[in-house]
């Protein structure tokens, strides 16, 4: 099979993963409340929003001209632009549609689970890789030169904060808050392992997604002061995880 045909492949599944866990994942009343047609135009927003959002990067380029050239239709993707894009697109949905409760905890498990999938596919379409090192963990992806496999990093990452956002979510801890936790973390991380990445260098030194990524944790830093809930009330107990984990 193609390189190319393998990353879709992910891709797909990465979107079924995200879509199964999404629905499997027990809920706060106030959302199950939400008629089931407000709640998928909120999960159609984080996909519309992230796939702009991640083109994003191909849309500024001066080397691809005008809307990204080529690469805005056929190929050029970033992660960290499609996960900003995706958590606006649902603001401004929640905003249009009249919604006022808080839906970041549903999307965080399934995005961290659908994000490692996803990575899998960039590992086996060689996009995305790092510089070359002589780690003997380094991977040839084609042109006899051992780069840092930074989609296995990130992959790593994910699954990790995966397994912290499902413990967080059977404890019943930092409600309303752990996408938001996520997305802080997900910032430091890609900013640390551009690092290692072959992207041009700008202003101060960094590259334009630690740039991103700083945006990303300062947002998301003050939306967390700006959104400190009230006392933890009973009246929206989010469902126990203790029958499903034991």
């Amino acid at each position: 099979m193609e390189p190319r045909q393998f990353y879709s492949l992910f891709m797909i599944a990465a979107l079924a993963v995200f879509l199964l866990a999404r629905y499997l994942i027990p809920k706060p009343a106030t959302y199950q409340a939400l008629p089931w047609r407000k709640r998928a135009l909120l999960g159609l927003a984080a996909l519309v929003g992230g796939a702009f959002g991640a083109k994003l990067p191909f849309v500024l380029s001066p080397q691809e001209g005008w809307l990204g050239g080529p690469a805005w239709i056929a190929d050029g993707k970033t992660i960290t632009t499609g996960l900003i894009g995706a958590y606006l697109a649902v603001e401004i949905a929640k905003l249009a549609l009249g919604i006022h409760v808080k839906t970041g905890d549903t999307f965080a498990l399934p995005l961290a689970l659908a994000m490692a999938v996803g990575r899998l596919g960039c590992f086996f379409n060689g996009c995305c890789a790092g510089l070359p090192t002589a780690l003997p963990w380094g991977v040839d992806f084609g042109d006899g030169v051992r780069c840092h496999p930074t989609q296995l990093y990130e992959c790593v990452f994910h699954l990790i904060m995966a397994g912290v956002l499902w413990e967080l979510m059977r404890r019943n801890w930092l409600r309303n808050q752990r996408l938001k936790l996520y997305l802080i973390a997900y910032g430091c991380f890609r900013f640390l392992t551009e690092f290692i990445r072959p992207e041009p260098r700008g202003w101060l030194g960094l590259t334009f997604y630690q740039w991103v990524a700083l945006f990303l944790i300062v947002a998301m830093t003050i939306q967390w002061q700006v959104d400190r809930p009230p006392r933890k009330s009973t009246q929206d107990a989010e469902p126990q995880f203790a029958d499903l984990v034991h």
